[in-house]
């Protein structure tokens, strides 16, 4: 009886098979990098203890982006209340750069906000939020502590355009969230410069909601506002320490 002939081996892959393969994982990989998924580094304490300077969180930008007309390949649902949201600071900074944020949403199109020592009032209900940060006797500030019930002329922080537009949106004690809009503000919220110094984010400010920590290094305040050879500096301090200055307990956290 015969042996059967053994199966013919599979043709060798060509070059141009090969760079075509490679060419479609990268520009796969793009596409998730690009339109789905985004790495952001925490650059300031506005959110601790959520997230602290140093966290470096991956960014669902999909389920933020508006359906499109026909069926839809990407999962999308709208921004809730209490969750945080990646931004772009809807105003720009004196040098022209266009900032990006983490902050929670407080208030949704039509919601009445207003605080009173620090603690939030959502359409007349006082809000339970373990998270916040609160102020204290000795930090207490009229102007962010009781917003909206202070003017917001000449306070430190309130931009000029935030200064003229906020009392148009004052109804009795509340601030009222205008449609296509939200209101955002920082968990630490004694230093938190948020929505009540610039405003409301409109929805073309939004990037997407942060999913969860992938890698958190101990790292300075503003240290993305450093010089040049001081993020160098810092870039070689990460490699040569990066077994004994990461925060390894928050990796993987999930961000709520």
């Amino acid at each position: 009886m015969k042996k059967p002939a053994p199966a013919p081996e599979p043709p060798a892959e060509s070059h141009l098979q090969s760079i075509a393969s490679l060419c479609t994982t990268l520009v796969t990989g793009l596409f998730v990098l690009t339109f789905i998924f985004q790495n952001f580094a925490i650059p300031s304490a506005s959110m601790a203890s959520t997230l602290l300077v140093g966290d470096h969180v991956i960014v669902d930008r999909a389920s933020l982006a508006p359906p499109a007309s026909g069926p839809h390949i990407l999962p999308y649902r709208p921004l809730r209340r209490g969750e945080p949201v990646v931004l772009f600071k809807p105003v720009l900074e004196p040098d022209g750069t266009n900032v990006i944020l983490v902050k929670r949403v407080i208030g949704l199109p039509g919601d009445r906000i207003h605080l009173r020592n620090g603690i939030v009032y959502l359409n007349g209900v006082a809000q339970h939020e373990p998270y916040a940060a609160l102020p204290t006797a000795a930090n207490w500030d009229a102007y962010r502590d009781d917003f909206p019930a202070m003017p917001p002329d000449r306070i430190p922080g309130v931009t000029p355009t935030w200064a003229l537009d906020l009392p148009t949106h004052i109804q009795g004690e509340d601030l009222v969230v205008p449609p296509d809009s939200y209101f955002v503000m920082g968990d630490n919220r004694t230093i938190s410069l948020d929505g009540r110094y610039w405003g409301f984010a409109k929805r073309e400010n939004l990037i997407g909601r942060p999913l969860f920590i992938y890698w958190s290094f101990i790292t300075p305040d503003d240290q993305d506002k450093a010089s040049f050879p001081d993020q160098v500096s810092f870039a070689v301090h990460q490699l040569t320490h990066f077994i004994s200055d990461t925060r390894w307990r928050r990796t993987f956290q999930i961000v709520r």
